[in-house]
């Protein structure tokens, strides 16, 4: 048997979840979201635990959704029409929502690249630390895509949210702690005991203390709309996956023909100031 592609532990009152594909960058795989979904359905049932940490092995926490896997069967059609476009892409939105969902606090420990839909998944976590040679950003657009989950506005404001997702260009650990996209910058070497003793400071305080506190934030976030923005964002996006743009057409031909750090490559290299 293939070796899972996400782990689960515990440690005292922490379930630790590990995302476990590291030779893929921790690329987003329908058998990680498959594996994943079920590690916080695991954890948010533990009742051994109050504070879930997210982290994964390798140099990299995610590089995003795995553009350059085979489909799957009856996947390949997805964007042929708007319709089969939303529907392939409300699961990954509901898969990206599930920490915010969750009762327990989920705290993301990451470093390398966090892009594309890593990034959306650890912004809708509830707290991050970060590695300092972590890389923040959502590269898609630059691709004629966009991620399901709009979600960088509500986090660090419309201006430089603009600018990151107009552009697709990326932020250094430290600029994204400067603009509330993360909580504390720690040293590589150091993310893994610094990240696992915030969680377990955080477990000292009491689950139904947690459970509340969590719960009275995400009530005055959907109350002022966050939910509604976020599945808005997806009805707005999806028609676009299903629109064959010029510079989109060559990027999935590239890859195909070259692979995807080929074709990446080719179109980071026209961004450069």
């Amino acid at each position: 048997m293939a070796d899972p592609v996400v782990l689960y532990e515990v440690d005292d009152q922490v379930s630790v979840i590990t995302l476990n594909r590291p030779e893929k960058l921790n690329a987003i795989s329908p058998e990680l979201i498959r594996q994943l979904l079920d590690a916080f359905a695991r954890a948010d049932a533990e009742p051994a635990t109050s504070v879930v940490l997210l982290r994964a092995a390798g140099r990299s926490f995610c590089a995003g959704y795995d553009i350059g896997r085979r489909p799957e069967p009856g996947e390949a059609d997805w964007r042929s029409d708007p319709i089969k476009a939303h529907q392939h892409l409300a699961p990954q939105l509901a898969f990206e929502m599930t920490p915010w969902n969750m009762q327990k606090p989920v705290i993301a420990s990451v470093q390398g690249h966090v892009m594309g839909g890593g990034c959306e998944l650890v912004m809708l976590c509830d707290l991050t630390i970060a590695a300092d040679n972590a890389v923040f950003g959502e590269p898609e657009i630059r691709f004629s895509s966009v991620g399901p989950a709009i979600v960088m506005p509500a986090i660090i404001g419309y201006k430089k949210a603009r600018e990151l997702l107009y552009f697709g260009d990326t932020i250094d650990a430290e600029t994204a702690r400067q603009l509330g996209m993360v909580n504390r910058v720690v040293p590589l070497l150091e993310l893994p005991e610094k990240s696992l003793a915030w969680a377990k400071r955080l477990s000292l305080i009491s689950p139904e203390a947690l459970y509340a506190t969590k719960l009275s934030i995400n009530r005055g976030a959907d109350a002022a709309g966050f939910s509604n923005r976020i599945h808005i964002g997806l009805d707005v996006v999806a028609p676009l996956y299903a629109t064959k743009t010029e510079l989109g057409q060559r990027f999935r031909d590239l890859v195909e023909a070259e692979g995807v750090p080929a074709a990446v490559r080719w179109r980071a290299a026209q961004f450069k100031e």
